[in-house]
């Protein structure tokens, strides 16, 4: 690709000029935002008071959305990555019909209110993504903009115009830019050549601290154009026409993504105007007043001016009016390629094919001792022949992960090292509709993208992380490689379904469940080989827990273990029973999330409370296990960093035994039987 020069935009405007009618929307956005603001006593009002002029025109003259229906599969995206600037684009959703209520917005920040500090995705309609941490909107369009060339190359057709063609746009802040997540987003961006995505930055120069000089001193133009980005400049953030030729010129750039530096001033019309007062905390009264009287507002809070409110109500009509010409364009397509149309509606509808899951019952995984990892990519290639919607890829491991997709280059995406990114951009694949997305990496490095874990759980989104390498049994790259606290810590967010699979049928199993429950699940995968134990295990998986080993009657002891350690776990029951001690229950725990999810009956029936002899085995940190092994109970886990050795060695002298559980069994056994 060559690169071209980017430029500043000063030519006359070839559209429609603004006139003092937009100019008042302009100013109706700013009251409207600052007014919610005012009335919480909490929030940003810096942040909408400068943005307002680019988000009109974007909102006004050149996005396509219908505010009828939010989820028109080929409408523009629009992400706010600087999520604290929510009421902006409350006031966007509300003066252009999308069902939000003035009322609403007096609400802001409130219990219960559909008006959230930050933008939350399925809280307020027309909010594409939930955006918190700054980064994570950024590096979520620019997934969004992988999800729509994936689907415009599936289905678009040479000889029909496209039913697969939108843009992705968003508004971006300093911080955004300043977080390294970002900076791995824009990068990878680059490197694809993401013609259709489209950022606007809030270049206003001030974060909390105060000016952007503190911190910030770099030349973003070469930065991004480095990244080879298109890179524009409008000078004057209140020069609406400006701002209308720059996107024009983005969109018209088929091979870079494009940067349009906005020069705006934080709070503008405000006494706080272009410092960081104006950032994160309500003007007030006296300031409002200030305020009011430079826009020529009137003092009552949330005054809507009728002909602004019409103008912009017009976006409803408009909105039809594009999505009854896509309309129009799926019809041809539909009647000369029925198959396929009805296979588009089904992956933006997330409707999956009949026999989706057959490929899991056939896979032969090749032996008695098998990696997770190795049986998880197996599994993957199973279902993805299939699901031709899935999409993913890992960051530099793939042949460590066990990702490959292995007939299909073009829906594999190589992140480079780029785990912060990676998570938030297929979140970002994920919110667009129509793919199944995955991403892997070691778990240890999950760290490094725990902020998009959490974004994933949060908003529920359809994602599979697979994470390898999953304990000490990494071995010989020492203590750095080896996760000890983080099967624990994934356990600990709400909304996240932790799997960590004992063999190749439970990884099997744990696929199944990942692709059918539609939720965030992360795949924790062992790197060394593990027995492969029992095949009901596949179907037994969803209930998070089960009986793999019982024993006659009542158990004197229960044996629970997840993943690599299930087979010390039935190893011990071996050796217990050559000392005599046969009423021992071995249970496979794959996941806590599951498990808690299944009717007390099925509980009870198998972690029954009157057992009190319990055993859990991980190897990991034992915090949380005492929910399941209780007061009297006691666990084989690891509460220390580990070692670099060969792994056998690394478990051996860590703990994690079958000669450690066994004395820790004959000692619940005795303690037990005494009490």
């Amino acid at each position: 690709m060559k690169d071209k020069p980017s430029q500043t935009v000063t030519e006359n405007s070839q559209t429609q000029a603004f006139t003092d009618l937009d100019r008042r929307c302009v100013n109706t956005l700013r009251m409207l935002a600052v007014d919610q603001v005012e009335q919480a006593r909490s929030g940003h009002p810096g942040m909408p008071m400068g943005s307002a002029p680019m988000a009109y025109v974007l909102w006004s003259r050149i996005m396509r959305y219908n505010p009828k229906d939010p989820s028109w599969p080929d409408r523009d995206r629009f992400i706010l990555s600087p999520g604290h600037g929510s009421s902006l684009l409350y006031a966007l959703l509300y003066m252009t019909g999308f069902g939000l209520e003035l009322e609403e917005l007096r609400q802001f920040r409130q219990w219960g209110s559909r008006t959230p500090g930050h933008p939350e995705y399925g809280v307020t309609p027309g909010v594409e993504t939930t955006t918190g941490p700054l980064g994570q909107g950024f590096a979520m369009g620019v997934g969004m903009a992988i999800a729509e060339r994936h689907l415009a190359q599936n289905f678009n057709r040479q000889e029909f115009l496209p039913v697969v063609d939108h843009f992705t746009y968003a508004i971006v802040s300093d911080g955004d830019l300043m977080v390294g997540l970002g900076c791995e987003a824009a990068s990878l961006a680059g490197h694809l050549c993401l013609g259709k995505l489209i950022y606007l930055y809030d270049d206003n120069r001030v974060t909390i601290d105060g000016p952007t000089s503190l911190t910030f001193s770099e030349d973003v133009k070469a930065r991004f154009e480095s990244y080879q980005w298109q890179v524009l400049r409008v000078e004057d953030g209140e020069d609406l026409d400006a701002i209308e030729r720059a996107v024009r010129q983005a969109q018209a750039e088929e091979e870079r993504p494009s940067l349009i530096m906005v020069r705006t001033q934080i709070g503008y019309g405000s006494p706080k105007a272009g410092t960081s007062a104006s950032h994160g905390a309500p003007l007030g009264p006296t300031d409002m007043a200030v305020t009011r009287n430079f826009f020529d507002w009137p003092e009552t809070p949330f005054h809507v001016p009728p002909e602004a409110l019409e103008h912009l109500r017009k976006m409803v009509d408009r909105g039809r009016e594009h999505m009854a010409e896509w309309e129009a364009r799926m019809g041809a397509f539909s009647t000369r390629f029925p198959e396929e149309a009805q296979k588009l509606r089904d992956w933006m509808a997330g409707i999956l094919p009949k026999g989706w899951d057959e490929g899991l019952y056939r896979i032969d995984f090749g032996g008695k001792m098998v990696t997770t990892r190795q049986a998880s990519g197996k599994a993957l290639n199973a279902l993805a022949r299939r699901l031709p919607s899935m999409i993913g890829g890992s960051a530099d491991l793939t042949d460590s992960n066990q990702t490959w997709i292995w007939d299909s280059d073009d829906r594999y995406i190589h992140y480079g090292i780029r785990e912060h990114a990676m998570g938030a951009i297929t979140n970002g694949i994920a919110r667009h509709g129509g793919t199944l997305p995955f991403c892997g990496t070691f778990l240890v490095f999950s760290d490094y993208m725990r902020g998009a874990i959490r974004m994933a759980a949060v908003m529920g989104t359809h994602v599979v992380f697979i994470l390898s390498h999953d304990s000490i049994g990494v071995g010989e790259d020492g203590p750095t490689h080896q996760p000890i606290e983080h099967v624990m810590s994934l356990r600990l967010i709400p909304h996240l379904t932790t799997l960590r699979p004992a063999d190749a049928f439970e990884t099997a199993g744990a696929w199944k469940v990942a692709i059918a429950n539609k939720r965030p699940v992360a795949l924790c995968l062992t790197r060394q080989a593990v027995p492969v134990l029992t095949e009901r295990s596949r179907e037994m998986v969803a209930k998070g827990a089960y009986i793999l080993d019982d024993c006659e009657g009542d158990p004197d002891l229960i044996i629970m273990a997840s993943g690599s350690e299930v087979h010390i776990a039935v190893e011990t029951k071996q050796e217990l029973a050559k000392l005599g001690h046969g009423r021992v229950r071995v249970i496979s725990m794959p996941s806590w999330e599951l498990f808690k999810e299944q009717p007390e009956s099925y509980r009870e029936e198998i972690l029954p409370k009157r057992i009190h002899a319990r055993l859990g085995i991980e190897a990991g940190v034992t915090l949380g296990w005492r929910e399941w092994v209780g007061n009297r109970g006691d666990v084989v886990g690891l509460n220390r960093f580990g070692a670099s050795a060969p792994y056998k060695t690394v478990m051996e002298e860590l703990g994690i035994s079958v000669k450690v559980a066994l004395e820790k069994s004959l000692n619940l056994l005795q303690k037990n039987k005494t009490n």
